[in-house]
């Protein structure tokens, strides 16, 4: 019986035998060290997965919460630090916050490790 690859499994496939990426300049060190630092918690990454997955590419917050188990106010704050990274971008419909993500980010966060997005 085989099991399909684990996310980390198959990132370390590709990795394998990709091109050195060239070194970061300093500037470009930070910006990605930003965004690293933005994703480096489990309920921000669970929140990004989540928009991401969701019908039309947008959530709102009110359905988020329930999601990552954690409570309003918790979640409001890691999608502040999600947005102010530029990892998702906000837009108010009525009274509900609705949250994207940037392909973009995302994208650069996979170059940085050498991957195409």
């Amino acid at each position: 019986m085989t099991t399909e690859p684990t996310l980390l499994e198959s990132a370390i496939a590709k990795c394998a035998g990709a091109p050195r990426p060239l070194p970061l300049h300093r500037y470009e060190a930070d910006e990605l060290a930003a965004l690293l630092k933005a994703v480096a918690d489990p309920a921000r990454l669970q929140l990004l997965t989540l928009i991401r997955a969701s019908e039309g590419g947008s959530a709102c917050a009110c359905d988020l919460t329930p999601s990552v188990g954690l409570s309003q106010p918790t979640v409001s704050h890691h999608l502040k630090v999600l947005t102010e990274a530029g990892l998702v971008t906000r837009e108010r419909r009525g009274a509900w916050a609705w949250f994207t993500v940037v392909p973009e980010r995302l994208a650069q966060l996979a170059r940085a490790f050498g991957q195409d997005a």
